[in-house]
């Protein structure tokens, strides 16, 4: 036991050490590390005591390191950077008891939203917190556990659980499909039609399945989120191609309609994006398990 302490030296003096040889100088140290320069002075002192061999040279007040201490500083740094990140994560895993998820703002407000009476009521003890976020991003940078994410399989540094696909239907108001005349698919191609600003490639698959080549450029307002393309096609400014599920409230009001059977079914499908150590949090593991249990009840698999 005495003789692994003995090779143990106090985390203040490796510290020390490590800064200073980064900082150039005790001084610096001791700014960056909130300490005096005597203090971190002492501490490199000791450390050099329990080593019995010097680590700085000194030249006044001025010290770099010796040949011992590039070679000790370049063995321990990186051992002590894995410390402080193991520490953290222990930390983080022991204090937070919520969640921080990232949705696509259109799934989470008609999708996700009417379903978390259910969580509540599966897992009470869990808070989750939910932001809007579009396009992919680093989870662990921007402190998210997990986020939803629709396309391929393709997010970096991450584990992605697939959920569901969907079936994009051509919807419109009903006093605009009047208006327009649009009996047939083809009757589209010389009316405005709405864009999904990351599907602007949606319109010519859906028209391929109708049955139709040949077609001319397309062209039309965008929009970043489908609940706007929903309130456009509602309000009368086009035919919009949006996700079934997506518009549900709309199509049973009766503001929106849709024309045609044709459904488009995406090459893509909807994903739970979790940091890779996610099995190592509780609360984790009870959001998937939750998530992919409500999306197996969607129907749309």
């Amino acid at each position: 036991m005495s003789e692994s302490r003995r090779e143990l030296p106090s985390m203040t003096a490796l510290a020390c050490f490590v800064t200073a040889a980064r900082e150039g100088g005790f001084s610096r140290a001791g700014e960056q590390l909130g300490l005096t320069q005597s203090a971190v002075s002492r501490q490199i002192a000791l450390l050099e005591e329990a080593l019995q061999t010097p680590l700085f040279q000194r030249h006044g007040r001025r010290v770099t390191l010796n040949e011992a201490g590039r070679t000790y500083a370049e063995d321990i740094e990186p051992a002590l950077r894995r410390i402080r990140m193991a520490t953290a994560k222990a930390m983080d895993r022991g204090s937070r008891r919520d969640l921080a998820i990232a949705t696509l703002p259109s799934f989470g407000m008609r999708w996700l939203a009417p379903r978390l009476p259910g969580l509540t009521a599966r897992h009470p003890e869990l808070t989750v917190n939910f932001a809007a976020r579009s396009f992919p991003f680093d989870l662990r940078e921007e402190r998210f556990d997990a986020a939803i994410h629709f396309g391929a399989a393709d997010w970096a540094d991450a584990e992605m659980v697939p959920l569901f696909t969907e079936q994009a239907v051509v919807a419109c108001s009903p006093t605009w499909l009047a208006a327009e005349g649009v009996t047939q698919p083809q009757d589209l191609l010389d009316k405005p039609l709405l864009f999904q600003i990351s599907r602007r490639s949606a319109w010519n698959r859906w028209f391929a399945m109708a049955g139709i080549e040949g077609l001319p450029p397309l062209k039309g307002a965008t929009f970043e989120h489908f609940l706007m393309l929903a309130q456009a096609a509602a309000a009368g400014s086009g035919a919009a191609l949006l996700p079934r599920f997506l518009i549900e409230p709309e199509l049973q009001s009766g503001s929106l309609v849709t024309p045609f059977a044709t459904a488009l079914v995406d090459e893509g499908q909807y994903y739970l994006v979790l940091r890779p150590d996610w099995r190592d949090h509780p609360g984790l593991v009870k959001f998937h398990d939750w998530l992919v249990d409500a999306a197996k009840e969607q129907g749309e698999t």
